[in-house]
């Protein structure tokens, strides 16, 4: 996602990166890998298990791309790192 986002924002797409780590967390592992977009900590899994982002049977979470639309509809959704083609496909 990192080396995409000049990608995605010319198609007007906002990245966003989820795990259950804490905020304070967050801030250290986004400097250490120099992520360009937020990250958001879900450390009682409640955005993981709405998305169905957790491994079946287990609180790990399942790396997951999801795009959403402007309405609130998931418009590509799939596990593990699709390229950017892939996910931003649907928006044509």
């Amino acid at each position: 996602m990192r080396e995409e986002q000049s990608t995605f924002q010319a198609k007007g797409v906002q990245t966003l990166g989820m795990n259950p780590a804490s905020v304070d967390a967050h801030e250290k592992y986004r400097a250490k890998f120099a992520f360009n977009f937020p990250l958001c900590s879900d450390p009682d899994h409640r955005v993981a298990a709405a998305y169905h982002a957790l491994k079946p049977g287990s609180t790990s979470i399942a790396r997951t791309v999801y795009l959403i639309g402007v309405d609130g509809t998931v418009v590509f959704a799939e596990r593990g790192m699709p390229s950017a083609d892939a996910i931003l496909a649907p928006l044509g």
